[in-house]
């Protein structure tokens, strides 16, 4: 059987219901999923707004002055926690505040997770990857990306790698020949990390390595290796 909703999404929908005057979790889902279409993502529900809820509740037929029998306030509060703000109990880490260009020089990283902040995911079976802007100096988690969705697709490997395409690193416990290449071919360099680890712990060692960063990472970064340095200054000396 197809699974219809992450963990994440399943926590969010209930605290939802319970907020709506004790409707019915389960007739949430239902409305949501006709609304959203299935499988059901945090990501998902982080495009709900209020005036969908509000057309939800009264069956589609609701105009903006409408009255479905729920304040405002607790249709407000209920698509906050659709979103994610203010749930307690969530496994997801908070997200680091970002906009592009905040951090030049950096690279974006993800990391395949199954449970919270850390690196304990194989590539083709993590619940969600986690997206980092790295650089020397800061490391910021910008994006929670779950997973449930790219396995719907006819090609999961492929789905998974597109999920990821902004990415230039990926680091996971365990990734398939076959699935290696979709990734390369989708421009992100897979590194394997085979004991599972805090996700921030094993960036550090790459935030050092930026500095002055092997071959296959300059190359991913557009500058010249440090390792051969000296090799091209060997050939530009007189």
């Amino acid at each position: 059987m197809t699974q219809s909703m992450t963990r994440e999404a399943a926590l969010r929908i209930g605290l939802a219901a319970r907020e709506l005057d004790g409707l019915k979790p389960a007739a949430l889902v239902l409305a949501l999923a006709d609304k959203l279409g299935l499988p059901l993502t945090e990501t998902k529900l982080a495009a709900i707004t209020v005036e969908d809820l509000r057309e939800i509740l009264a069956a589609g037929h609701a105009e903006e002055s409408c009255v479905v029998g729920v304040e405002g306030d607790k249709l407000k509060a209920a698509v906050r926690l659709l979103w994610g703000e203010g749930v307690t109990g969530s496994e997801l880490p908070p997200l680091d505040a970002y906009a592009d260009g905040d951090m030049p020089g950096s690279i974006r990283v993800a990391c395949a997770s199954n449970n919270g902040e850390e690196l304990d995911g194989h590539f083709g079976s993590c619940e969600r990857f986690l997206i980092y802007q790295v650089s020397p100096q800061a490391m910021r988690l910008v994006a929670v990306r779950p997973t449930l969705e790219a396995d719907e697709a006819e090609d999961r490997n492929v789905a998974r790698a597109a999920l990821i395409g902004d990415c230039q690193v990926v680091y996971v416990q365990s990734i398939g020949g076959p699935a290696a290449a979709k990734v390369v071919r989708a421009g992100v360099h897979p590194v394997k990390i085979p004991r599972a680890a805090g996700s921030r712990q094993t960036l550090e060692r790459l935030q050092e390595a930026l500095l002055t960063p092997p071959p296959w990472l300059a190359r991913i970064m557009g500058v010249p290796a440090a390792s051969l340095e000296k090799y091209a200054a060997a050939l530009e000396a007189p």
